[in-house]
Order: structure tokens, then C-alpha cells, then sequence
């Protein structure tokens, strides 16, 4: 007894002591990181935050949250429901706070100091996590609890936290020995600084290029608002810069009328981390594979996609690639009949070479054309940005009663940033929405939805949360408002979707709110909303023509809902050629050397890819894997579309915004993150299983 009393003063004095320093020490307690947010609904306070604030306030919130984590351990009751699983539910709010700030910052606002921040943090959240996942004594609480479960009158989403926490220990390494835990926690380090490397290599990739032009006659086909945001990119009179960012280089594919500048543009494009450079990815690559099969077997499983799918809706690897199968034999047969199409229109105009995927953008656009009487820059004077926005915020008000006012009194961390309260039909207060549209060097490619905030209650006290959405459009020039291509205006509703799943969410614990969903079910509530873009009664209530305000005309909207089927063997190869290369990485099962390029072709060759298209991501760029959380599902995207594309029919054959189809969703989807089962919550929604029939007809595949 006298010795765990030493034990537990020495503990409150070392606790003591830290406290007292910090008090001491002005970059922690000035830190405004660490203070409480004293902004409109606590949202960061971005014009105080400086770089110099992120190291010291995540080491800081690191340390608490391990004290915290101590507290459950030394606590003398039993283990409890109450005083292990929902104490460790609630510790970490500091490091959620401070860590959300940073990383998305990283994302959208990044610089020299952050990078070099960035490396530094990623192998310390790495040991900081496995500081909790691998500890013997909590994992022993946890593990008490879990065997007594069917004793306990847990709720739903009680049980569901309870479930999920003991197994993701159990998944991540709690029952290995001490030896094998080390090996993980290297392993876990080292694969965290590799996707540090390859993210920032693929942005500097990115920005290192440009397509300069000083040649007018280069410019040939180009649409003037094209050549007008190229001419304002080089802010310098009789040049024109053109980039890899897909706003610039998209248009510049679908119109140019130079063949050898389109080629030069998109093999720099799909060349990213592959020039063999500084910033060459093929290494990192390698690394992270080999590393992830290590840490599967460690961890009692053959691959790494056996790791990452047990704990998904698809459970096994045979299960996606039999849905890929299923997509892509009808797609393959309709994208190649699209390659005849458009190597017969390049005969047709007289040239004699071989369709290459550099003129695939180029020569649709021509037959969307003469097919459809439809080209993008029809459409675009009818997708301002901000009428675009505005009809997304329509059709959610529509649906729920939910209405977004801009707020001006917020701070942003960029003045692009604009900001909207949103509220519930009761008139109360939602959540904060921000919305990023526009390209920085200092951005990252790509669109995404994050937060600063989730949703969740401590002990009935309740935290709104606090959504981003980022996109990379084509910024306004002095004589044009920011015009969307109709991919960006469902890029746009898509996110938006992400948005939406955050910002309605209901739910008690942070572990388990808004988007904290199974990666095959993320998915849903963001494309869902994509099919309400293209619906004529949609269209009216936001395309409206930049110049006369005039709604778009009917024969324009019947031109692009027969046009919904237009490429669709091109996009469908392209983007399921990707899966199978994720698919093909992560279930190797053992380390060895490997030629990355060499894997890579010889993955597209069994996805039986024609030659005329580029795998969507190549090994060197592809981040969704080896970067962000979708290694072994980027098929989530299919798979949600096997959803949405059910679904939504139970909207179109019960009216676009029928209330009570509305409210459905809202109950069992979006409000629900991940509390339930998710086929369960599918289920009570649409009344039974999906089928993959309708996506396929919305594609044209059947």
C-alpha cells in the first residue's frame, strides 16, 4: 500500500511540475491553439495561429491526452462501460482540436515550415497512437468490458463503440507480443513518414510544371475564357502558362488544337513522381507496399487488403474484384466502340495517325459535338460558381428545411475562403460550413471534405460541428466570373454531400459521428447528391446564364440528359482500371523487390486496359492510397455508386424532394455516422438490398 501511495505523489508531482512549466512558458500558455477559441461558435482563430504554434501545442496535446489515458488505467473500480470505453472515447479532444487545424492547413495553406512541421508530427502521431493502441493494461480493461458486453444494457451506439474499439485493437496490435508490438510500431512510424515524402513530392511535381506559350498561333481552338485565365496565371502581356491542375490542363486537352502541346501537357501530367527526380515517387511507393505486407502478417492476416477489408462492408478481396469484374466487362465493350468512334472522326478530317490517350479529351469533346450539339462551352455560362453553390444550398433546403447563411464575422485562414451558418428548420444552430473553391501553390490537388470540428456530446454537452470543403476551380479573371465545367458542378454537389453527412449528424461520440463511416459506405451521401445536379427541375433553380440571367433553355437541359451516357466506357475504364491497380498492390502477400512501372503495366494489362486509355492514377500519384485512407478502397466510389444509383431511385419515384423519403435519409444515413450497422441503416432506408442494375443503366453499360 505505501508504495503505490509513492507511487501516485510522485505522479501528481510530476504532473505538477509539467503544469507549472507550461505556465512558465509563454509559447504554451499564450499558445491560442491551446487556449479556448474565444471566435463565433469556437472555430479557429486563424489570424491569431501562427506555424510556430502547431509543434509545441500537438506535443502538448499529446501529453494530456496520454495523461488521460493513464487516468483510465489507474483507475481502482472495475472496469465499466462508463470509466474505460467512454472515458477513452472523450480523451484526445484537445489533440482532435489542435491536429484537425494543422492537417488541414497542410492541405490547403501549406508552406516550407509546415512541410518541414509535418514531417517532424506524422512519425510522432504514429508513436503516439500506438502509445494507446498497444497498451497492455487498457486493451486488458477494454478486453473486460467487451467479455461482459451481454451483461451490460448497451445502446445501439453504445455497442457499436464498445465493438469498434476492441477491434480496432485487436486489428491494430494489442494482442502481440512485446517483440512484435516494436516491429509494429517501427513499421508504423517509418509508413507514415513515406506518405509525408509522397504527398509533398506530388505537389512539388505539381507546381513545377508549366506549359509557357508565347506563340499566339499555339493557342488555336482554345475558348477565350480559356486563354484569358492563361493569360492571367502568366500576369505577364503576349504569354499564356498553363498547368497540371486539372481547371487548366482539361480545357486545354478538349480544345487545343495542337496535338504535340496536348501530348506534352498530359505525359507531364501522368508523369508525376516518375522523372526519376528529386521528387520521384517510385521509392516511396515500394516502401510503403513492402511495409503494409510486413505489418499485415504481424498482424495475423496474408495481404494487406485482407487487413483493410475485414473491417469493411466488401470483407474479402474476391468480393471487390468480383464487382469490378461485373462493371468492367460491359465498359470495356463500350469504350472500345467509343476508340472506333473517334479514331474514325481523325480519319474522317483526313490524318492517318493512331488514337492516343493525349487526344481522347479532344476528339469527344468533337463527337459530344456533332453527336449531342453539346460542347462544355455551352454550359459553362449557365455554371457560375456562385449560382451553382447557391442551388446545392436550394436542394438541401428543399429536402430538410436547412438553410446557410454567409457569415463575415468568422475568420479564414485564406480570403478565397468564404464561410455559412447552418441552420435546422427550428431556426437553431447546425454547424459552420467553409468552402475553399480555388487553386493555391500551397494547395493540394483534388477536391475533399474534412473538418475542424465533429460532431459529438460530452456528458449532454453538445459541439457543432465544423465542416471544409476544398475544391481547385478555375478562379474568376478581370473579365469573367468563375464559370464551372458541368464535371466541376457535380464535383461541387459531390462534396457538398460529404458536407451534408457531416453537418447533419446526431451522435454521441466523436469515435463514431458524421463521416466516421466504413470507407465503402463514405461514399454514399456524396454521390447521392451528384444526381440531383443534372435533374431538369434542379438545373432551373441554379443555371442560370452568367450575363442576361436567363435560366438555361429546355433544349439545353434535353441536350445533357441525353448526353448523361456520353463517355462513359471512357470514364468507367479509367477509373476501374485504378481499382484493380489498388486492388493488385495490396494483395500481394509477400516482400520483395519491386519495379513499380513494370507492376504497374503488368496490372493494367490483366485489367485488360486498352492502349488508347491512362489508368486514372498511376502508382507515382495515385494518393488515395498512398496517402490518405483508401489503400485496398478506392472501389468504394463503385460500390457507393451501386448505392446512390439504388438509392436515388426511391426519390425519383417518390418525388426529388419528397419529405418523408427526405427524412428517411436523414434518420438512417446521414444523421447516424457510423452508430449502426451500415447495410442495417441501408436497409431501414430503402427496404432492401441494393442491386447493381440501376448504376449500370445510369451508365450506360446495359
Amino acid at each position: 500500500m505505501k508504495r503505490i501511495i509513492n507511487i501516485s505523489l510522485i505522479l501528481f508531482l510530476f504532473t505538477f511540475l509539467i503544469s507549472c512549466n507550461n505556465m512558465k512558458n509563454p509559447d504554451l500558455s499564450k499558445n491560442p491553439l491551446l487556449n479556448k477559441f474565444n471566435t463565433p461558435y469556437q472555430v479557429p482563430p486563424f489570424n491569431k495561429i501562427k506555424n510556430k504554434h502547431y509543434e509545441p501545442a500537438i506535443s502538448e496535446a499529446m501529453r494530456i491526452q496520454l495523461a488521460e489515458i493513464d487516468k483510465i488505467i489507474n483507475n481502482k473500480e472495475k472496469p465499466t462501460f462508463e470509466n474505460t470505453i467512454e472515458a477513452l472515447n472523450y480523451s484526445g479532444e484537445l489533440l482532435h482540436k489542435v491536429s484537425m487545424v494543422f492537417f488541414n492547413m497542410s492541405s490547403s495553406l501549406t508552406n516550407d515550415s509546415i512541410q518541414e512541421i509535418e514531417k517532424n508530427i506524422s512519425p510522432k502521431f504514429a508513436k503516439h497512437n500506438d502509445d494507446i493502441l498497444l497498451n497492455e493494461k487498457l486493451f486488458s480493461r477494454i478486453q473486460h468490458v467487451y467479455e461482459h458486453k451481454n451483461t451490460l444494457e448497451l445502446s445501439p451506439e453504445q455497442n457499436m463503440l464498445l465493438e469498434s474499439i476492441y477491434k480496432d485493437f485487436s486489428r491494430k496490435g494489442a494482442k502481440l507480443s512485446k517483440t512484435e508490438k516494436e516491429e509494429l510500431r517501427k513499421i508504423n512510424e517509418e509508413i507514415a513518414s513515406l506518405q509525408v515524402n509522397f504527398s509533398q513530392n506530388i505537389l512539388k511535381e505539381t507546381n513545377n510544371y508549366k506549359l509557357v506559350i508565347i506563340n499566339e498561333e499555339d493557342l488555336a481552338g482554345l475558348p477565350e475564357s480559356v486563354i484569358a485565365a492563361a493569360a492571367e496565371k502568366a500576369g505577364e502581356k503576349g504569354k499564356w502558362v498553363f498547368t497540371v491542375d486539372k481547371p487548366s490542363m482539361i480545357p486545354f486537352l478538349q480544345f487545343s488544337e495542337k496535338r504535340d502541346l496536348r501530348e506534352k501537357i498530359f505525359n507531364a501530367y501522368i508523369n508525376r513522381g516518375d522523372n526519376n527526380n528529386e521528387f520521384d515517387n517510385k521509392n516511396n511507393v515500394e516502401k510503403i507496399v513492402n511495409l503494409r505486407i510486413k505489418r499485415a502478417h504481424l498482424l495475423g492476416y496474408n495481404s494487406h487488403a485482407e487487413f483493410v477489408l475485414d473491417d469493411r462492408i466488401a470483407k474479402k478481396p474476391e468480393n471487390v474484384y468480383n464487382l469490378l469484374d461485373q462493371i468492367m466487362e460491359p465498359a470495356l465493350k463500350l469504350a472500345k466502340k467509343e476508340a472506333e468512334k473517334l479514331q474514325e472522326l481523325i480519319k474522317k478530317e483526313g490524318e492517318n495517325f493512331k488514337l492516343m490517350p493525349w487526344d481522347w479529351w479532344y476528339y469527344a469533346e468533337k463527337v459530344r459535338a456533332e453527336k449531342y450539339d453539346l460542347d462544355e462551352e455551352m454550359l459553362r455560362p449557365y455554371f457560375k460558381l456562385e449560382n451553382v453553390r447557391d442551388g446545392a444550398f436550394k436542394v438541401a433546403t428543399n429536402l430538410w428545411a436547412i438553410t446557410f447563411n454567409k457569415r463575415n464575422d468568422i475568420p479564414v485562414y485564406h480570403e478565397d475562403v468564404q464561410v455559412f451558418e447552418v441552420l435546422d428548420s427550428d431556426g437553431s444552430h447546425l454547424g459552420i460550413l467553409y468552402m475553399d473553391f480555388f487553386p493555391r501553390p500551397n494547395k493540394r490537388a483534388g477536391a475533399w471534405m474534412s473538418v475542424f470540428r465533429k460532431q459529438y456530446r460530452i456528458k449532454e454537452k453538445s459541439y457543432a460541428p465544423v465542416v471544409t470543403t476544398n475544391f481547385n476551380f478555375s478562379k474568376p479573371t478581370a473579365d469573367l466570373p468563375a464559370l464551372l465545367s458541368y464535371e466541376e458542378v457535380e464535383t461541387l454537389y459531390h462534396e457538398f454531400g460529404h458536407a451534408l453527412h457531416g453537418l447533419l449528424s446526431d451522435c454521441n461520440y466523436i469515435n463514431l459521428s458524421g463521416t466516421e463511416v466504413k470507407r465503402d459506405f463514405v461514399e454514399l451521401p456524396s454521390q447521392i447528391m451528384e444526381n440531383w445536379a443534372n435533374e431538369p427541375e434542379v438545373l432551373k433553380i441554379y443555371a442560370k446564364h452568367y450575363k442576361t440571367g436567363e435560366v438555361i433553355p429546355d433544349e439545353l437541359i434535353k441536350k445533357i440528359q441525353k448526353s448523361k451516357k456520353f463517355n462513359q466506357g471512357f470514364i468507367s475504364v479509367e477509373y476501374l482500371s485504378a481499382c484493380y491497380l489498388d486492388m493488385d498492390w495490396h494483395t500481394l502477400k509477400k516482400s520483395e523487390d519491386i519495379d513499380v512501372n513494370v507492376f504497374e503495366n503488368q496490372s493494367l494489362k490483366k485489367a485488360r486496359l486498352i492502349p488508347e486509355i491512362v489508368v486514372r492514377y498511376r502508382s507515382t500519384y495515385f494518393a488515395h492510397i498512398f496517402d490518405y485512407d483508401y489503400s485496398a478502397g478506392y472501389y468504394s466510389y463503385i460500390w457507393a455508386e451501386v448505392l446512390d444509383a439504388d438509392a436515388f431511385n426511391s426519390f425519383k419515384q417518390n418525388g426529388l424532394f419528397n419529405k418523408e423519403t427526405a427524412k428517411s435519409f436523414r434518420d438512417n444515413i446521414l444523421s447516424k455516422g457510423g452508430t449502426e450497422d451500415p447495410m442495417e441503416l441501408y436497409i431501414r432506408f430503402k427496404g432492401k438490398e441494393p442491386s447493381v442494375e440501376p448504376l449500370l443503366k445510369n451508365r450506360g453499360l446495359i
